[in-house]
């Protein structure tokens, strides 16, 4: 149940938001809140304690991108490495965002899992929609940094195309360096072997 001195801080505001919306404590929503709004948007995040409900319309481009490059990386991960789809990751009590993809070493043993941690996650991939623009260019980026994850990409579109912009954790000052745009082809090793033909990556597309 929602704290009774949330309504009376708010008041007449918070009058026509539905009950579970409202925020269980003056503090805002934590992490663990989200396994518990059986009433929320599928796809709900965390940041910085505030809920952010992901209601625009899924487009296809975005999802052949997403449903491409999971099987790329499954199919290329090492033994010990399970890719994941639209799991989020608790990044501490007030963080708790949900990637597109991710590369996790922790193996599969519970079926019930409903996220990871930053030290159980290799890569995150954002695809950019524009919705989501600014969070997977500004906050995402610093966030994810922040917390150790040593990888993560950034899908844009140009023409229709996939570009990936790809990132490594410099760990003493925990910020990413840019490691590449890549257009056409991605090739690398981190955080494992890994080649991709961008230009194939969307099924259907002409060129």
């Amino acid at each position: 149940m929602p704290d009774p001195t949330v309504t009376q801080c708010y008041g007449d505001a918070m009058s026509a938001v539905p009950e579970w919306m409202r925020p269980p404590r003056l503090e805002g929503w934590f992490a663990d809140d989200l396994d518990h709004l059986a009433e929320a948007p599928r796809h709900t995040e965390l940041i910085d304690g505030a809920l952010v409900f992901m209601m625009s319309p899924q487009r296809a481009w975005h999802s052949r991108v997403v449903s491409a490059l999971l099987f790329a990386l499954a199919k290329q991960a090492p033994a010990g490495v399970e890719v994941e789809r639209e799991m989020t990751i608790r990044l501490d009590p007030r963080n708790r965002p949900e990637p597109d993809l991710l590369a996790t070493k922790a193996p599969y043993y519970d079926p019930d899992r409903t996220f990871y941690t930053p030290d159980q996650v290799l890569l995150v991939v954002e695809v950019v929609s524009p919705e989501s623009a600014h969070r997977d260019r500004t906050v995402k980026l610093r966030k994810y940094a922040e917390t150790g994850i040593a990888n993560y990409w950034r899908v844009e579109e140009e023409e229709g195309a996939p570009v990936i912009h790809t990132y490594e954790l410099d760990g003493p000052t925990q910020l990413y360096a840019p490691t590449g745009i890549h257009r056409h082809e991605l090739r690398l090793t981190r955080p494992f072997a890994i080649t991709i033909d961008l230009d194939k990556l969307v099924p259907g597309r002409k060129g």
